[in-house]
């Protein structure tokens, strides 16, 4: 006699565990390098609207000024 297990539900489990960790790790980085990321698009947008780029103390607190 052939015994037949259903793996779906174990194999869904996986998935979400794998997709979960991948969450995990990208919102650490994110988190991580957050202030490095908001200091280049404040860099970028600076350059759009035609002014200078002033930074900060800290990662994430550089802003744009009149020239």
């Amino acid at each position: 006699m052939i015994i037949r297990q259903n793996n779906k539900g174990q194999a869904l489990v996986e998935y979400i565990l794998i997709i979960a960790v991948i969450s995990v790790v990208i919102v650490s980085i994110v988190k991580l390098l957050g202030g490095y990321l908001q200091d280049a698009m404040t860099k970028s947008s600076c350059t759009l609207i035609d002014k200078v780029y002033v930074e900060g103390e800290k990662p994430g607190e550089g802003r744009c000024v009149d020239k």
